[in-house]
């Protein structure tokens, strides 16, 4: 006797997928209405501008598996690049890179102690980190851009991070990817940390009766998070050529939450879907490019945007009841 779907189990089969159906639409779509969509300049173009949303989007997967969530990434990501930008004549580019890194992995671990210890609400301790880190930037750079073109050698040198190709025709973003879903996909798949992240998510009362200590994850993933979104700002400022406190990494946060959510990550916390973040990526991407390559108006691609995170929200509701 066939088994009868209750309306959990119909939740759960069109949340895993949901993502790469849309993926699909999109793909479909634009094979159909987008000329020249399948050339190489255009899958470079993706790859390219992908970059820093799967990079943001790698660390918000971790975050939000705990219960928690980082809007402050988008400022990291302007803090670093004008940083890398502002240092690299003096010390060179990856020494300053260093300094960058560093700089956002302890604005990281503030971030993880003030929520994980003093037990404070995540969404306003990021937002005011937001606002703080988002005027150091500008500080930093003197409230002017940066553009690479005036910064002699090591301006080049940086460009070629955002220019370069392996082989000649894969852009060299494929690396810092590659490493970074590798990367968290181990750690969530593979390690302790990974464990302790999702049972924390999943209550951190109980966790902390196990044993495991929340705070101290919170930092590690804060951390991470913040890092990621380090090298997220350094590439683009790379792809751009010039590093802007004020306007880069704008929206990024906003970006990466919806590819979380659009993966199948639990808003609520618990088990993390790293693959299905970088769909959720994808599809955010895909959304851009679709408007952009068919004289469409962003606006419109910002609503399509907010109706699928909102339904994503949805389906996770339902299949939580």
């Amino acid at each position: 006797m066939a088994k009868t779907m209750t309306k959990q189990d119909r939740m759960a089969l069109v949340q895993k997928y949901a993502a790469i159906a849309m993926l699909l639409i999109l793909v479909v779509f634009n094979s159909l209405f987008t000329s020249n969509f399948f050339s190489a300049g255009t899958i470079n173009n993706i790859i390219t501008q992908c970059c820093p949303t799967i990079l943001c989007a790698m660390g918000m997967t971790l975050v939000i598996s705990t219960g928690g969530i980082d809007i402050g990434v988008g400022s990291v990501m302007a803090l670093a690049a004008v940083m890398t930008a502002k240092y690299m004549p003096a010390m060179g580019v990856v020494p300053a890179l260093i300094v960058a890194v560093l700089a956002s992995l302890i604005i990281g671990c503030i971030n993880g102690f003030l929520i994980g210890k003093l037990k404070l609400q995540a969404m306003v301790i990021t937002l005011g980190m937001q606002l703080t880190i988002r005027g150091l930037a500008q500080v930093v750079c003197d409230g002017r851009d940066i553009y690479f073109n005036k910064l002699g050698a090591t301006g080049e040198e940086l460009a070629l991070w955002g220019s370069a190709k392996i082989g000649g025709f894969i852009p060299v973003q494929i690396i810092p990817i590659l490493i970074a879903v590798i990367g968290v996909w181990v750690i969530a798949k593979k390690t302790v940390l990974g464990r302790q992240i999702q049972s924390v998510g999943d209550s951190i009362k109980s966790s902390s009766l196990a044993g495991i200590n929340a705070a101290r994850t919170m930092m590690i993933v804060y951390g991470l998070s913040s890092v990621l979104a380090a090298f997220a700002g350094v590439f683009q400022a790379a792809r751009v050529t010039v590093a802007a406190g004020s306007s880069m990494g704008q929206g990024a946060e906003l970006n990466a939450i919806a590819a979380v959510v659009i993966g199948g990550t639990p808003m609520s916390g618990g088990k993390p879907n790293v693959i299905g973040t970088v769909i959720g990526a994808l599809i955010m991407q895909m959304i851009t490019l679709t408007c952009v390559m068919n004289n469409i108006p962003d606006e419109y691609a910002q609503v399509l945007k907010a109706c699928i995170i909102i339904f994503a929200v949805y389906i996770q509701r339902e299949q939580a009841k």
